[in-house]
């Protein structure tokens, strides 16, 4: 809704949790380029976008895209909500409407905390990678996680 947008800004705008995601905009203080991808994704039909909510406050979002052509989640939580169990409850509810098998995931190697929610969630290792991590100006490695269907 719109009304989470500007939630959503400010969250992404805490330097613990752009480093620890790693993988976020180049300037999360552009607040331009922030409504211009949040326009792009909420109007692209291929992605499924859903806000996270805990106690009626919202708590983040998670998301399906495609990614070169495999379907991948992500999802983003506020840091005054980490270590309540917020993502891993979000995310098994979204797996529980989302029916596309495989799913990907892709999470810096260092984010314990988002390697134990895939892993919660049935996410298998499948493979590594070095990517660009804007939040900490170089190239870090990440796991590629895969969630197969039962």
């Amino acid at each position: 809704m719109d009304d989470d947008l500007p939630i959503f800004y400010e969250q992404q705008l805490d330097p613990d949790a752009n480093t620890m995601a790693a993988f976020t905009s180049e300037d999360p203080t552009d607040r331009e380029a922030f409504e211009a991808h949040w326009e792009k994704i909420r109007n692209d039909d291929t992605i499924v976008l859903k806000t996270i909510l805990f106690n009626d406050n919202v708590a983040g979002y998670v998301a399906k895209f495609l990614r070169e052509d495999d379907p991948e989640i992500s999802y983003w939580i506020g840091k005054e909500y980490w270590g309540k169990g917020v993502a891993t409850t979000a995310l098994t509810q979204f797996l529980a409407v989302i029916e596309e098998r495989p799913l990907y995931a892709r999470v810096a190697k260092d984010n314990i905390g988002s390697v134990r929610v895939l892993e919660k969630c049935g996410f298998k290792v499948c493979g590594e990678d070095v990517y660009f991590a804007n939040a900490r100006g170089k190239e870090i490695e990440e796991f590629v996680f895969r969630l197969d269907g039962e």
